[in-house]
């Protein structure tokens, strides 16, 4: 994904060289001081709270205990407990079983929708996204009250078959929605490197009387494997670090994965054992960080046979036919309805209705109380408010931050900028409940943080560091559509990297910025995890809530929330499309 950002106006450029500018011989220092201090502060944020956890593994004890010592307890009681174990070999079975049902499903709905002449493509290229703009512990929900056991489409199945032929809360139904849920990331890459791909060679396979799906099979498959190899990476990595569907679908049958495993720990002997989640934190980074670095390596390797495989190649879509057309509007369809539809209708049904079930009429149960609730409890109604500050003013100091971090990277290829570019890397390793963690010790235990504890500041730069490698990549795939001439033009007339930057890229990126913003909005609305550790009187925020009322069994106002949080994603993805951002590619 990325944000428009539009032609270079020439007045710009000249406007700036009119200026009196700095004396050229400034320009190295600038720039490096500049460089410097960025790369020094994103440490800082990133390593922080990182190096809190490290500390915090090797202790017997809180870290801010004074009768807490350096130990190695923490590492022998989760090495030898059974549990860790399974949820080890759970989360590895649920990582790479996503990969099975994720990567095949999104690597034919990028084919038949960036290969072929398929009708209704532009509104399907944004259909196919919805499931990764919403929250994964909101879709979860949808699935238990559609598709599980008291569902609603489970009770149709009951009462007009007899019986329901899936189980939802077992290991493979919880890898099949997990996997449904992350297709989108796949369908995301796999588009992008087949959208550079020339079409001779499958025009050829089909003048010699190849099937569409022999083409895509043995001419398309092959050119794409890179992309391929690197969302299944991607993927594993994701696996990892899910939280929320495997504790909404996967703890009422006792099924445990690393990620909750962790929140289990929280209250294991009554007062939070934090050496223990510290411990099980730094196996997940063990285990993350490689992939991150892998996963790297991996998509460096696909642009390269990305780029030499689409130079100046023609695009010709493959004609599908009547037959054709009506197939591959079926799959995407079918994809969509249990993708998109049954989690979001099972959301709005259950959001209006104060009872189901088998024999019960959901008309005589409509009601709004749901919703009333939430404004007759302080807590839920400053949730709400409080995830539309964080995503929206919080998304537009986001942008400007990460525009600041850009701006350090950009156009710049000396060792900061890989520096720079690993320091980035690193909170993408982290699962979000893990940031969440290590920022609740930083701002509740570090003296002079201990004020932004109780504010919605310190739930703002736990978001700001998770959505860092997402951002940052945001915003350079708009800084880099500045034509690298006009900024050669303005510094060979004296000016510093500052003021280039300043009169030049800066105004000319401003318009993508909106679209940035959008995104950005998006991704700090879907975002729960990192909050649940973080989260008190006065900085509820939507997910959070929700994970904390599932434990309470509190449905009607789950519903309520899972609605609003549904309808606020839609708006920030109708905003970000009406603002020129392109979700697609």
């Amino acid at each position: 994904m990325s944000a428009n950002a539009p032609s270079i106006p020439g007045r710009v450029a000249s406007a700036a060289m009119r200026e009196p500018v700095e004396p050229r011989m400034k320009r190295p220092i600038d720039a490096r001081w500049y460089r410097n201090v960025v790369i020094g502060l994103l440490a800082l944020f990133v390593l922080a709270p990182v190096g809190l956890i490290v500390y915090q593994s090797f202790l017997d004890g809180p870290f801010f205990s004074r009768r807490t010592s350096v130990s190695l307890d923490a590492y022998a009681y989760v090495l030898s407990d059974p549990t860790f174990y399974q949820a080890l070999g759970t989360t590895t079975l649920f990582a790479f079983g996503m990969v099975f049902v994720a990567v095949p499903l999104g690597g034919i709905l990028a084919f038949l929708l960036t290969r072929t002449d398929i009708r209704f493509k532009r509104t399907l290229e944004i259909l196919v996204l919805v499931p990764m703009f919403i929250s994964s512990i909101v879709l979860a929900f949808g699935y238990t009250v559609s598709v599980g056991p008291s569902g609603f489409v489970s009770i149709w199945m009951r009462e007009t078959f007899g019986f329901v032929p899936w189980n939802l809360y077992t290991l493979a139904g919880i890898i099949v929605i997990a996997g449904l849920s992350h297709v989108p990331h796949v369908y995301l890459y796999v588009s992008a490197a087949m959208r550079n791909l020339p079409s001779d060679l499958e025009e050829a396979a089909r003048t010699t009387g190849a099937g569409i799906w022999r083409v895509s099979r043995d001419v398309t498959l092959p050119m794409v494997l890179p992309a391929l190899v690197f969302v299944a990476a991607l993927n594993i990595l994701l696996g990892f670090e899910t939280f929320g569907i495997p504790l909404v679908l996967g703890d009422p049958n006792g099924i445990v994965v690393l990620t909750t495993y962790i929140y289990k720990l929280t209250t294991l002997f009554g007062v939070p054992t934090y050496q223990l989640m510290a411990v099980v934190a730094m196996v997940l980074i063990l285990i993350t960080l490689p992939l991150v670095f892998f996963q790297r390596k991996l998509l460096r390797n696909s642009r390269r046979y990305a780029a030499l495989g689409g130079k100046g190649a023609r695009a010709t879509p493959l004609k599908l036919g009547r037959k054709g057309q009506a197939i591959a509007l079926s799959v995407i369809g079918l994809w969509l309805f249990v993708s998109v539809v049954l989690p979001i209708g099972g959301i709005t049904v259950r959001a209006f209705v104060n009872a189901w079930g088998q024999g019960i009429s959901l008309v005589d149960h409509l009601t709004l109380q749901n919703f009333r609730h939430l404004l007759d409890v302080p807590s839920l109604t400053r949730g709400i408010l409080n995830t539309v500050l964080l995503s929206v003013v919080g998304g537009a100091v986001a942008v400007f931050i990460y525009l600041l971090v850009g701006l350090a990277g950009h156009r710049n290829h000396t060792v900061s900028n890989t520096v720079l570019d690993y320091t980035v890397l690193l909170p993408r390793a982290l699962p979000g409940l893990v940031v969440g963690l290590a920022f609740f010790w930083l701002f509740l235990f570090v003296p002079f943080l201990t004020p932004l504890r109780p504010t919605l500041i310190a739930l703002f730069i736990a978001y700001l560091v998770v959505g860092l490698s997402y951002g940052l990549r945001l915003l350079q795939g708009t800084l880099i559509q500045v034509a690298p001439e006009l900024e050669e033009a303005a510094r060979t007339s004296g000016a510093t990297v500052g003021r280039t930057w300043r009169d030049i890229v800066v105004p000319i990126v401003r318009p993508g910025l909106a679209g940035a913003w959008a995104l950005i909005m998006i991704i700090f609305l879907r975002e729960y995890a990192v909050g649940v550790y973080l989260m008190g009187a006065g900085t509820e925020v939507i997910g959070s809530l929700m994970v904390t009322l599932l434990q309470t069994g509190a449905m009607d106002t789950i519903a309520a929330l899972s609605f609003i949080s549904i309808i606020l994603t839609a708006a920030g993805l109708m905003l970000a499309l009406r603002l020129g951002a392109k979700i697609h590619d």
